[in-house]
């Protein structure tokens, strides 16, 4: 009995070696960074190179006579690797749920390519104790790129995220409301995946101190974080534009939710935005809410997709709120809510 099962115990047992030996390499190269270089971790070393070559590893080291079909490279071992690095960074690393979210794609894309590459020129019987070596040497590709990356420039671009509603009212209604919402209830806005899904916070309340140019926008969000917004642009029933201002003390809060990402860190950099009233036919007016933020990674495309969701969503939920006040100000009929959308591009 034991002998025939012996077969079967040992593939299960090299399989474990292999993702402890692999997560074990993941984590020591995540420490290593965020010791040294905490923004390394926003890196192609780390988000490309690293889970692809880890996955190639694992998968030779699992399968060192070739056997197995292509799906154990490009889906079994990457989930797998993926999940495990998930679970970590929960119950060890304590990540905040943005930086878990934005990692798990391109973690699982790059994983899925790295195994493709492997089950492509990796995956044919060695000879003794060559699997292993060639299989070890993949490794020395993401510390070498680690070592190599931050001598290289970074791109940086300027992005912004806009976001429009038709409102039912006029703009002298919805002014106000731009100037300062006031206090937000649980149950107000809308649903959205960034908020709802994801649980990123939402805006609890928005009042202005001052009147125009030099005013002060005190905002504060669910999780105790709050930032301002110094007025710089003031056009009554037109426009209100500002400066964000995030204190030290405003900066730790946000960091206890995700390090990595401060919205005024060497990464990510918030920096300004506003509302612009523009009055349509039988007393609607068109609400546009704009976000500029500078990004610097070298992944500003991934970057971008993932601010447009996350800003998208934020703006998109305190139209919902400015737009239900002023219709219900108004008393008008409100228009279809298929316009909360970005702006055509003209």
């Amino acid at each position: 009995m034991r002998d025939s099962e012996q077969p079967r115990r040992s593939p299960a047992l090299r399989i474990a070696w292999a993702f402890a030996a692999g997560l074990a390499f993941c984590l020591g190269a995540y420490l290593l960074i965020d010791y040294a270089r905490p923004d390394g971790l926003i890196s192609i070393s780390f988000l490309i190179l690293l889970p692809a070559l880890v996955t190639a590893f694992i998968a030779t080291v699992s399968d060192p006579s070739g056997e197995r079909p292509r799906h154990f490279y490009t889906w079994q071992v990457p989930t797998r690797l993926l999940g495990a690095v998930i679970v970590a960074s929960i119950l060890f690393l304590r990540e905040g749920t943005i930086c878990i979210v934005m990692l798990a794609p391109i973690w699982l894309l790059s994983g899925a390519a790295g195994g493709a590459l492997a089950h492509r020129f990796f995956a044919t019987p060695p000879s003794d104790g060559e699997g292993l070596m060639r299989s070890s040497a993949l490794l020395i590709v993401p510390v070498l790129a680690m070592q190599i990356e931050p001598l290289l420039p970074v791109p940086t671009e300027q992005l912004a995220v806009t976001r429009s509603v038709v409102v039912a009212a006029d703009p002298a209604t919805i002014w106000p409301l731009a100037q300062g919402v006031g206090e937000i209830a649980p149950g107000e806005g809308r649903w959205n995946v960034s908020q709802s899904l994801i649980r990123l916070p939402r805006p609890e309340s928005a009042r202005l101190i001052g009147t125009g140019v030099g005013a002060i926008r005190e905002v504060r969000w669910q999780q105790r974080l709050n930032f301002q917004e110094v007025i710089t642009g003031w056009q009554p029933a037109r426009r209100i534009w500002w400066r964000f201002h995030f204190a030290g003390k405003d900066l730790a809060r946000w960091g206890l939710q995700d390090r990595h990402l401060l919205p005024d860190g060497p990464a990510y950099r918030i920096s300004e935005g506003g509302y612009t009233l523009q009055p349509l036919s039988k007393g609607h007016t068109r609400l546009t809410l704009t976000t500029r933020y500078l990004v610097r990674t070298p992944v500003n495309w991934y970057a971008r997709l993932w601010g447009e969701l996350f800003i998208g969503d934020v703006s998109n939920n305190v139209l919902a709120v400015i737009a239900a006040r002023a219709e219900k100000a108004q008393g008008l009929a409100p228009p279809a809510r298929a316009s909360m959308s970005p702006p055509p591009v003209s």
